[in-house]
């Protein structure tokens, strides 16, 4: 697996711990829409510190294919963080599976940057992790989200009842899964 990979507009990249100020940038440029759908954060989260170390346990974890956080910029421009697409969670064994997490920043939105940078990571994931199942979970009112995971191939499997505590509430995510094959290629309209 590589530190880096490109598509037609898009570069994904593992990061080193020196892009904390970027990456607390794209954070603080989009809390308020992300922290809607995220879990609460600590204070210290949108500091650069806190950052800083965050980026070197993804480092870590990608080296041991445990979890592989992509950042994701304009070929060109690494300046400005757009998004990123993860692969938590990462089972081997009997599962060969992994969960997806994407958010990007809103001034992205519409452009088909999401569609383009996931189906890259999900030809690494199954190509060269050879893992066999993503998974992605989604509040059911996000509607976009939905439609950008049906778009990829991913099918909805039905709903994990009060799954995760968002803000002091259980809710429920509907769960959309993707497994390799033939036709997953198909969705890589990006390259």
């Amino acid at each position: 697996m590589n530190l880096m990979y490109q598509t037609k507009r898009l570069e994904l990249k593992i990061l080193p711990d020196t892009a904390a100020p970027q990456v607390l940038k794209f954070h603080l440029d989009n809390q308020e829409i992300f922290e809607e759908y995220e879990t609460d954060r600590p204070l210290q989260f949108y500091t650069e510190n806190f950052q800083k170390k965050l980026l070197q346990c993804e480092y870590n974890m990608a080296v041991k294919q445990k979890a592989i956080r992509f950042w994701v910029f304009e070929k060109g421009m690494t300046e400005k963080v757009m998004g990123t697409v993860s692969f938590q969670h990462i089972n081997r064994g009997y599962y060969q599976s992994c969960e997806l997490g994407y958010k990007f920043d809103h001034r992205c939105w519409g452009r088909g940057y999401a569609k383009e940078s996931i189906s890259r990571g999900i030809r690494v994931m199954f190509e060269e992790l050879k893992l066999h199942r993503i998974e992605a979970s989604v509040l059911p009112e996000n509607t976009a989200s939905g439609k950008l995971l049906r778009g990829l191939g991913f099918e909805l499997e039905g709903v994990k009842k009060q799954s995760v505590r968002l803000h002091g509430v259980w809710r429920d995510h509907e769960l959309y899964a993707l497994l390799s094959g033939p036709d997953t290629s198909r969705q890589d309209s990006g390259l």
